[in-house]
């Protein structure tokens, strides 16, 4: 017997519109999210080296629009970076977590925080540390290119950047 799957105008599946309505803070992983993945060190002639990481201007442009919607925004990495500190001031990100190998602590802080139910967050991720927020937030997106053990975790396939 074929399931039918009512869709709204905007052509994603009711139930999917219904739960991104609900949504009041946007959280996302660093790394493969807001970079496309690569991770650039630059070495130093006393031994140390230098992070670099490459945002997208659209991107950047996205999450100011959010901010001025009403959305609070904030992400969840597993690396410290002192570029994401300055990204995340630059588009008026709240919530800033680095450094972060076990993320859902700090996803509990920002509900916290924030004063939010897990139906309230959307979070977009791409690889295995971000599996257990992905299974818990309201609204679960991937990136086109995350790992094939999180699209199962996704709200919709079409939040999977596979459009």
């Amino acid at each position: 017997m074929a399931r039918t799957i009512r869709v709204s105008s905007n052509g994603f599946p009711r139930a999917v519109a219904a739960r991104a309505r609900k949504v009041r803070v946007l959280l996302m992983d660093v790394d493969g999210v807001l970079t496309a993945g690569q991770v650039y060190l630059m070495p130093l002639a006393d031994g140390t080296a230098v992070e670099m990481k490459a945002f997208h201007s659209q991107d950047g442009a996205g999450l100011k629009l959010a901010r001025e919607a009403g959305l609070r925004t904030g992400v969840i990495s597993g690396r410290q970076s002192a570029a994401m500190t300055r990204r995340a001031e630059e588009v008026g990100m709240e919530f800033v977590f680095q450094g972060r190998g076990e993320k859902l602590g700090a996803y509990e802080e920002i509900l916290r925080i924030a004063s939010v139910r897990d139906s309230e967050v959307a979070y977009i991720g791409d690889d295995l540390p971000d599996l257990p927020i992905l299974q818990r937030a309201g609204l679960a997106i991937a990136v086109a290119n995350a790992v094939d053990e999180v699209r199962p975790a996704v709200s919709s396939p079409r939040f999977t950047g596979d459009l």
